[in-house]
């Protein structure tokens, strides 16, 4: 409600700089149609990053190493 922080400091997509998690919360609790635009904005680069980390993981080969650390790292970010 008062977090006016950005959505995602480390996210790729430009919705992750230039919304506040209090604005995303206005605009979900108003029941407007834009949160759902800026979640699916958000949603969609963070896959499309991480789908491209696992191939750069699995073409050098280091795929098995980096998955079980990769998973931890996300579950802290949720």
């Amino acid at each position: 409600k008062d977090d006016f922080s950005e959505l995602d400091p480390n996210g790729t997509s430009f919705v992750d700089h230039c919304y506040s998690k209090a604005y995303l919360r206005h605009l979900v609790v108003s029941g407007e149609r834009l949160a759902a635009q800026i979640a699916s904005i958000h949603n969609l680069a963070f896959y499309l990053a991480l789908v491209a980390e696992i191939r750069t993981r699995i073409a050098d080969g280091t795929f098995a190493d980096w998955k079980d650390g990769a998973a931890e790292r996300m579950m802290r970010r949720l």
